[in-house]
C-alpha cells in the first residue's frame, strides 16, 4: 500500500516546513525501515538518528502522529491502526494513509529530525545517577547483593535513555528547572539500590523545589510513552513518599500539600477549601506573608459569593477515610 510520510523538516534557528514522501510499504515494515529507505531513494539529505545493531538502543526517537516512539519498534500497520482510533469519524474514511514524524520535544532541533539533547544529559547528571560508597570501607572484592535487593533495581534499569519521556514532559515545558522523568527514574534506581550511602542527601536534593519531584504535574504522559515500561511517574511517587516518610507538614509548601491534602480528605471526605489554603499556603498562621497572599483571592470570592462558609463532610467519608488507611498500611505510606 501507498502511505504519504509527512516529515517535518527544519534547520537549527529556522521555522519548520512539512515535506511529503510517497512510498510504497508493508504493513510489517517499521517506521524506521521507512526513513531509511526515504534517505536512500528519495532525499538523501534527511536527517535523523539510528544506532539499532550498534548497542545504543534508543537513538531513533522521535514523535510518530504526535506522540514520542521508537521509530524502529513502531509499524506501518500499528501505527495506521493507532491513528484510526483516535480519529474523527470524518478523517477515518480517507483511503489516503499518512503518518507524520517529527522531532522530539523539549529540546532545540539541529536539523530535521535529530535534536540537541544537552538538556537531557545535563539533568540526568545533575541527579549523580551513579553508586556512591564513599561512606563505606572499600572491601577486598565487589559489593555484594542479594537476589531480592537486585531485583529492586530491574524496573529503572531498563532503561534506555530514548528521550521520549522527557519530549512528552508537561512540566519541563513550562518550568525549565524540572530535571524531566529520566533523570527522576534514575534517580529512584539510586534511593532504592543496597550499595549506596548518599541517600539522605539524595532525597534533600531532590526535594528542593520544583527542579526535583515537586516539580512534576502528573501528568502521566511520560508513563504512557515510555518503550521500556520503566514508569517514571511511578518512580517519582516513590521518591515523594520517601520524602514524606522522613518530613513534617511544616518543611514546606509542597510537604504541606501532599500531607494536608489527605488529612482533609480522610476528615471530610472532600477537601475543606478553608482549611486547605490556610493550612498549606499560610503554615497554620506561621507564615504571614503566605495568608496575605490569599486574601486578594479571598475578597474576590466574597465579593462572587464564591467563599464557602460552611463546609460539611461529604457522603461516604467513613469508607473513603477506611480505603486511605487501608491502603497507607499495605504500602507503609503515611
Amino acid at each position: 500500500m501507498e502511505v504519504i510520510f509527512k516529515i517535518i523538516r527544519q534547520q537549527e534557528n529556522s521555522a519548520p516546513m512539512v515535506q511529503t514522501y510517497p512510498l510504497q510499504v508493508e504493513p510489517g515494515n517499521t517506521i524506521l525501515d521507512c526513513l531509511n529507505r526515504i534517505k536512500w531513494e528519495q532525499d538523501g539529505t534527511l536527517a535523523f538518528r539510528k544506532n539499532c545493531r550498534n548497542t545504543i538502543c534508543g537513538s531513533c526517537s522521535m514523535r510518530i502522529n504526535g506522540r514520542s516512539a521508537l521509530a524502529c519498534k513502531e509499524n506501518v500497520g500499528s501505527e495506521l491502526a493507532r491513528l484510526q482510533n483516535i480519529q474523527s469519524p470524518e478523517t477515518q474514511n480517507k483511503t489516503i494513509h499518512e503518518i507524520t514524524i517529527a522531532p522530539l520535544g523539549n529540546m532545540p532541533v539541529i536539523k530535521d529530525l535529530v535534536v540537541d539533547m544537552s538538556s537531557f544529559w545535563h539533568n540526568l547528571e545533575a541527579v549523580a545517577p551513579y553508586v556512591s560508597t564513599a561512606a563505606r570501607q572499600v572491601p577486598e572484592k565487589e559489593f555484594l547483593q542479594t537476589p531480592q535487593e537486585r531485583s529492586l533495581l530491574d524496573q529503572t534499569g531498563n532503561c534506555i535513555m530514548c528521550g521520549a519521556c522527557y519530549s512528552e514532559c508537561n512540566a519541563r515545558e513550562v518550568n525549565s528547572d524540572f530535571v524531566g522523568p529520566h533523570a527522576l527514574a534514575k534517580a529512584y534506581r539510586m534511593v532504592t539500590d543496597s550499595r549506596d550511602s548518599n541517600t539522605e542527601n539524595r532525597l534533600e536534593n531532590y526535594n528542593e523545589g520544583t527542579k526535583g519531584v515537586w516539580g512534576c504535574t502528573r501528568c502521566f504522559y511520560c508513563d504512557s510513552v515510555c518503550p521500556m515500561e520503566v514508569a517514571p511517574l511511578e518512580q517519582i511517587t516513590k521518591i515523594k513518599q520517601e520524602i514524606l516518610d522522613r518530613k513534617q507538614a511544616s518543611d514546606s509548601r509542597s510537604i504541606r500539600h501532599r500531607k494536608v491534602l489527605i488529612e482533609l480528605v480522610k476528615a471530610g471526605g472532600w477537601i475543606d477549601e478553608r482549611q486547605f489554603g490556610i493550612q498549606v499556603v499560610g503554615n497554620y498562621f506561621r507564615d504571614l506573608k503566605g495568608l496575605l497572599s490569599l486574601a486578594p483571592l479571598g475578597l474576590r470570592m466574597l465579593v462572587r459569593g464564591k467563599f464557602p462558609l460552611s463546609f460539611e463532610p461529604s457522603e461516604g467519608t467513613e469508607q473513603v477515610r477506611s480505603l486511605i488507611e487501608s491502603v497507607s498500611q499495605v504500602t507503609g505510606d503515611r
